[in-house]
């Protein structure tokens, strides 16, 4: 039995197969370790068996816990739902030991959703490998183990489907695995600057998550997950710029409305990268670009600022940037208040002290909305960084200016890779199905 099923799961390393004997007989166990209580194994069927103080074949036959399997073609189907399968005499049994993780398991904090799962990864690695493979029971799920770190010796698992995933980006990343020098390894954001190298990326080429749905998702579509013991967010490679702008409840709401809300992602980024550099643009280069009224509003708003728009922006963006770290760093049950109150006051006091104008304010309100639009954190705080440059650029040379800086982003984005996949692609998968590929080349 074992060396069928050690060809049926060839690639992964989750799966555990023993040979037991005792006086009485010779026993064959087969169980995937992270789906399956091994206190259960170990008190319903290891110490039985090996104590021999009743007949082990009997219980077998006699307990309606242990249910005998005819069929061959159901094994993989037991063993991916927590069962554990003996085998003696020609005989093969299923019984049922599925490790359920409780609800007091870690819930989901940086990408929380109303719909869907609420269960986060764990620091534990067996019990994401649980919730994993819970969720995508497919025999075609390969898991690879590595360890990285001299002193920390940090175990790594990459988990993908076969059948799915991109051979060339498969060996791309264990190259990158195998050859990876450091003493210390602990958080994911350590392996992706790890794994990306040297080369300085204004965007994320990499997604971390700590929902499971995201990660089974991922999977389907030919991607590949790292998880870290002591870390409980996974690596999601190859990504795409897209990635980062779908949020899991997307698949759960309606159709007009999740195509509204990712109208209005993109909105925020082109607001939060542009509205800073177009003010000063406008307000320095271009007036003519607004009404009469409009115009004389914002110079009425800026009469008592003694110094250039520029000048006003940097203060402000400085405030908020301030106030955001501050929301980060500060304990929890104080962080949003403290900073709700810090913002108010700072705005209202700068204002009437003549350091900025209302409309300034506005700007920099909405800015910082718009940029917390964004699903995914690593993402948000790429964008964070974009609209510098174009303040820079805006200053010098107005709107055509800002033009061309988004101009260079986009072409930037085009030109960026992951792991050898466009980050800019829109359509289609990674690579294609087996079947797909036989209907291209018949037609």
């Amino acid at each position: 039995m074992n060396e069928r099923i050690r060809l049926l799961f060839s690639e992964t390393v989750d799966l555990k197969l023993e040979t037991l004997t005792n006086r009485e007989m010779t026993l064959e166990t087969a169980y995937f370790a992270p789906l399956c209580d091994e206190k259960k194994i170990n008190d319903f069927i290891l110490v039985p068996f090996t104590k021999g103080e009743f007949s082990f074949r009997k219980q077998l036959e006699i307990n309606p816990e242990y249910k005998s399997v005819k069929d061959p073609a159901a094994w993989q189907d037991l063993l991916l739902k927590g069962h554990i399968l003996l085998e003696t005499g020609g005989d093969i049994y299923a019984f049922d030991v599925v490790r359920i993780i409780s609800v007091d398991n870690a819930q989901t904090q940086v990408e929380s959703a109303i719909q869907g799962p609420q269960l986060a990864l764990s620091e534990d690695i067996r019990n994401s490998l649980n919730l994993i493979r819970s969720m995508y029971p497919s025999p075609d799920v390969s898991v690879e183990e590595y360890t990285i770190g001299y002193l920390s010796k940090t175990p790594v698992m990459a988990i993908y489907d076969q059948r799915r995933v991109d051979p060339t980006v498969l060996d791309n990343l264990r190259n990158k695995l195998t050859t990876i020098n450091v003493d210390m390894v602990q958080a994911a954001g350590e392996l992706e600057k790890l794994l990306i190298g040297k080369r300085k990326h204004l965007f994320p080429t990499v997604l971390i998550t700590e929902r499971p749905d995201r990660i089974t998702r991922a999977m389907s579509k030919g991607k590949i997950i790292l998880l870290l013991k002591g870390s409980m967010f996974a690596i999601i490679l190859p990504a795409t710029f897209f990635d980062f702008m779908h949020a899991v409840e997307d698949i759960y709401d309606s159709f007009w409305m999740t195509r509204l809300l990712i109208f209005l992602r993109y909105a925020s980024i082109m607001l939060t990268i542009t509205l800073p550099a177009l003010y000063i643009s406008v307000v320095s280069y271009n007036p003519e670009v607004f009404r009469v009224q409009l115009a004389f509003s914002v110079a009425g708003s800026r009469s008592a600022v003694p110094y250039p728009s520029f000048v006003e922006v940097f203060i402000m963006l400085f405030m908020i940037e301030t106030l955001i770290e501050a929301s980060i760093r500060l304990p929890r049950y104080i962080g949003s208040t403290a900073t709700t109150v810090g913002g108010l006051i700072l705005g209202q006091a700068a204002q009437q002290a003549g350091l900025v104008s209302s409309i300034m304010i506005i700007v920099t309100s909405v800015v910082a909305i718009s940029n917390f639009v964004i699903p995914v954190n690593s993402l948000s705080l790429s964008i964070r960084f974009l609209k510098y440059p174009l303040i820079l650029i805006a200053i010098f040379f107005g709107i055509t200016g800002v033009t061309v800086g988004i101009f260079a982003y986009v072409v930037y984005l085009c030109n960026l890779r992951s792991f050898g996949k466009p980050y800019f692609r829109i359509f289609g998968m990674l690579r294609p199905l087996e079947g797909d590929i036989g209907q291209v080349k018949t037609k």
